[in-house]
This record gives C-alpha cells, structure tokens and sequence, in this order.
C-alpha cells in the first residue's frame, strides 16, 4: 500500500507540475485497420443525467470522435443515472466487454466516491485504460434578488436564511461547493437527489435553490445566457493550476475571482486549515482532472491505440479548437502518458485528508459512506 502511495503521489505531483493543461467483435493483431469499426456501433456510457456539464463534453465530443475514429462507427451516448454517476459506472464495471464498442467517460462524481473508500463503489480505476483525460472548471453563481455582488457582500450572504442548493449527492462533485460554504461561512441546507447538475441548475432556475454552480461545460452554454438576461449573478469561479501548480484565475472567467481569492476577500485572511486542504485535494481531482474516457484494462493494445490516435486527432481538430470554447471551455485536454500521469492524480487522495473528509461527511451530513 505504501509503494502504491508513493507512486500515486508521484502522479499527483506530476500533475500539479503539469497544471491545468492538463469496436470489433474479436482483437486483431497489429494497428487498428480502418475497416475494423466500420459499420459497428460503440456505446458512450456517461452516468449522469441528460444536458448536465458530462453529457454536454460527450456530445460536443461525440462528431469529431466519429469523424477520427478508425471506420466511422456509429457512436451513441448512453445515460445512466442513479447514484449520483455509482450506478451507470458500476454496470460499466460489471457489463463492459474488452472489445472496444463500449466506452465509459468518467468524472468527478464517480473519482470522489472511489476516492474516499465508499463501499456502493463496485469498479476500481486501476481496471481501465485511460485514452483522454479532460481538466475543466466551473463557476458558483446566485439569484439577482438576493442581493449579493461579491466577497464585499459576505455579511449580507451569511445574514440570507433559506438559501439551498441542490446536490447529487454527499459524496459527489458537490462537495467541492459544499466545502466553499463551509469555509465561507454561510447557511446553505444542501438539499440531495439531484439526478445531475442539468437538474440542479433546472431547480435553480425556478427559483427553489437559490445558489449553484455549473462546470465549464454546462455553464458556459446554459447559464451564461441567464447571466446576460439578468437571471443569475456570477460570484466566483473555481479557478484553474498554472503550470507551477498555482490556483490562477480560470482563463475561460477572467474577469471573475477564483474561489482563493474570492474567500481570502471575504474573510480578510489566507486560507489554511484542514477543510482548506480538503478543497484544494478535491478540486485537483474534480477540476484539474476531472473527466476521463476509459476502456476495460483488458482491452486488446491495437483498439486501446485505436481511441488514442482518434482523441490525438480530435483535438487536433481545426474545427474542434474552434468551437470548444463557448461549449467546453478553452482547456487542453491530453492523451497517452500526460493522459496518465493525470489519471493518476486524479484517482488517489492523501490518507490524512481522506479521512479528515470521511469525518466531515459524517459532521456535515450525517453521512456514512456507503449511504445516501
């Protein structure tokens, strides 16, 4: 177990250094031959809900993978919801062939539960092949009528009784908003059973969660707009890492503070202290690495080299670089050993930190894993 930290650690900080930059029926030897997908049809499992920030990522994906992939196979994307993302990704695990017409893209919301020992987790990450990995972001945003503009506002904000927000799950990607509450100080109830962001930025919009936030994705294409109609007020993003491991501004939200900067302007002080160090591991493996597309580890090498050279491509794509921004997000996604070393980092969590999380779970949410 120690030498498996120690290698995981070494991903971990192989990642900061990096930054925020981070089918056929039977194998045939040898490189993929065009042909071998041609006319086949490969299944996208993305566990979370329809028009939430993985669904949007996959389907922005999902043409240029088509056009790039070996024999322009159809490619479907299948939601499965449940579990906050457990349930779509445990039948992955149990169901999914090594043949190559079965995908998964995975993200934050399953890597936490895996990440802090839930036992409702059936999959391991060490059973799959990595053949793009994704860092992105996201941005915490509130309704006009409550009146708050920013960190200078935080009284006002921790005066505001009734304020929700509407979480997958205690053990999701929602922690990282749950946590900033926590450390801004302020009276949110989290209210659970959200089946995806999609419909926690839905239960926002009509006005019964007055405070959200999005990833990237999702925000950029469905909350921005409500932003310029003057239906949701931006506060701060989550920011991004800098190829020296610094949490920067995120340049997709310039013009937005990151949430460092946001909480040391509301509370006069740095951030330190165990929930500080709680955030900061989760937001490397939900934001700085948050998505990736795996195929079984089982997966014969020429199909695994197959989706490489298709993802190589596909962001390579003049076509794909130029409309990623107002639908992804301007970040750089990786493929081979950068696409590694972030899965690595991704998928492990110091032990002193995880615990310390497990405990404040229980605190917080009187949560035990394993347990809605």
């Amino acid at each position: 177990m120690a030498d498996r930290e120690g290698v995981m650690n070494a991903g971990r900080r192989d990642l900061i250094r990096l930054g925020a930059g981070l089918g056929v029926a039977a194998a045939l030897p040898g490189a993929a031959r065009a042909q071998d997908f041609a006319g086949r049809t490969i299944e996208w499992i993305i566990p979370m809900s329809v028009g939430g920030g993985s669904d949007t990522w996959a389907r922005f994906h999902l043409p240029f993978l088509n056009r790039h992939m070996a024999g322009n196979p159809t490619i479907v994307v299948r939601n499965i919801t449940g579990g906050g993302g457990i349930n779509g990704t445990n039948q992955f695990a149990a169901r999914a062939r090594p043949d190559g017409l079965t995908i998964l893209g995975t993200t934050a919301s399953i890597q936490f539960p895996f990440l802090l020992g839930d036992p409702r987790v059936r999959y391991d990450y060490a059973n799959w092949v990595p053949v793009l990995a994704s860092p992105t972001g996201g941005v915490l945003y509130i309704r006009p009528e409550v009146g708050v503009r920013g960190p200078g506002d935080i009284a006002k904000l921790r005066a505001t009784t009734g304020l929700k927000f509407g979480s997958q799950g205690p053990t999701s990607l929602d922690m990282v908003p749950a946590l900033a509450f926590e450390l801004l100080g302020i009276d949110v109830q989290v209210v659970m059973g959200m089946q995806g962001r999609g419909q926690g930025r839905l239960a926002f919009e009509r006005g019964e969660t007055p405070i959200d936030y999005q990833t990237s994705s999702a925000y950029i294409s469905q909350v921005m707009p409500l932003v310029r109609e003057g239906k949701a007020v931006p506060l701060c993003s989550w920011g991004s890492l800098n190829d020296a491991g610094e949490l920067v501004r995120d340049s997709n939200f310039p013009d937005l503070p990151h949430f460092a900067e946001f909480l040391q302007a509301a509370t006069g002080r740095a951030p330190s202290g165990p929930a500080w160090e709680a955030w900061k591991a989760l937001f490397v493996a939900g934001f700085g690495a948050q998505k990736f597309v795996v195929l079984p580890k089982s997966t014969p090498a020429n199909l695994v080299n197959a989706y490489k050279e298709a993802f190589r491509k596909t962001i390579a794509d003049a076509e794909y670089r130029e409309k990623r921004g107002p639908v992804i997000g301007e970040y750089n996604e990786t493929v081979g050993e950068p696409a590694d070393r972030a899965y690595a980092a991704a998928t492990t969590m110091a032990p002193e930190v995880r615990q310390w999380t497990r405990d404040w779970l229980q605190r917080r949410f009187n949560h035990t894993l394993g347990r809605e």
